[in-house]
């Protein structure tokens, strides 16, 4: 069970700075990707599928596309509950109105950390994420942060 944490400290969650960035994606090894997409035209496809090239495991959880089972040639999971397992890092793909929806089953799941890609912010849920004892990184883009620590 996830502790929560209460006071300033679980603002130590929030990772904001580049170097807290670089820490986080060299710890990070098993990623779940939240609203991944099977067109490779969508950044909710081709980030994932460029974090797998580089030497993470991506296991996708998409939010539509209910007839696929698979992924990237990887089984499909509707909650991240159901994946065995521990998963490092949820990747969000999802419209910051959203995002509460999913907040309790990523705490259900433990992971790590939350990335919510550029472009998206949810501050309330943020702070939920992170009262939890789980990084919360939003507003960047995770391919992008991959090439600049050169992967």
């Amino acid at each position: 069970m996830t502790a929560q944490i209460d006071g300033a400290s679980w603002r130590d969650h929030l990772i904001e700075s580049l170097a807290q960035i670089k820490d986080l994606l060299e710890n990070t090894h098993r990623i779940a990707v939240l609203g991944i997409k099977p067109d490779p035209d969508q950044p909710a496809y081709y980030v994932p599928e460029h974090a797998e090239r580089v030497g993470y495991e991506i296991v996708p959880v998409p939010v539509y596309y209910k007839e696929l089972t698979e992924i990237m040639g990887k089984k499909v999971y509707r909650k991240l509950a159901d994946i065995p397992g521990k998963i490092d890092m949820v990747n969000v793909f999802r419209r910051p109105q959203d995002i509460p929806m999913h907040v309790d089953d990523i705490i259900a799941k433990k992971p790590r950390s939350v990335w919510f890609q550029l472009g998206i912010r949810n501050d309330a849920a943020a702070e939920k994420l992170a009262r939890a004892g789980i990084d919360v990184v939003q507003d960047y883009c995770l391919l992008v942060e991959l090439r600049r620590i050169g992967k």
